[in-house]
């Protein structure tokens, strides 16, 4: 059961990361961006691009983490992408998926994810069926309650750089210098 976090909480906290469930990549001695996204949300897309970009320019000093956060109530297909990620994420093929996802953007209905299944080699059946499943929307829940459990998640994208709100910008040098040391 997930208690919901009010402002009126003693403590409101960004879930830690749990390499076992997060979806994580990167150094683990590099400092750590955690993402709440949304595959239909032009700013996440904006936010994927610039992360990317630090990342390359860090030579891998830098973690990231990845959790959803679809704006279903303005975003369509935020949730369908969200599930897709998931599905392709049991056939260990998240990234792939997360990547796929943020540069086909304006292509997320249910035959453009099953074409992306099939691009990924992923088996597009056992696909279909997780994108349904009661596992991958449990997943999804759980990264979408810690997000309001933060209470600092009001809207995608939102960053946190070593458990710490980031209300900076998402550009490349924003991003670099919030990491420096």
């Amino acid at each position: 059961m997930t208690v919901k976090a009010t402002p009126g909480d003693r403590e409101l906290a960004l879930a830690p990361l749990d390499d076992k469930v997060d979806h994580v990549r990167g150094s683990p001695a590099g400092r750590l961006i955690i993402e709440y996204g949304d595959y239909e949300c032009p700013y996440s897309r904006q936010a994927f691009h610039a992360i990317e970009r630090v990342g390359q320019q860090l030579g891998g000093n830098m973690r990231f983490a990845f959790r959803h956060f679809p704006l279903t109530g303005i975003h369509q297909h935020a949730l369908a992408a969200a599930a897709a990620a998931e599905a392709a994420a049991l056939q260990g093929r998240f990234w792939d998926m997360h990547e796929l996802l943020f540069h086909r953007q304006k292509a997320l209905e249910d035959a453009d994810l099953l074409r992306y299944a099939a691009r990924l080699g992923l088996d597009v059946a056992a696909f279909d069926r997780d994108q349904a499943s009661s596992a991958v929307s449990g997943r999804i829940r759980r990264d979408v309650d810690s997000g309001l459990a933060s209470g600092q998640v009001l809207g995608t994208p939102t960053l946190f750089i070593d458990g710490v709100v980031h209300r900076g910008g998402y550009d490349p040098p924003a991003l670099l210098a919030a990491l420096a040391p």
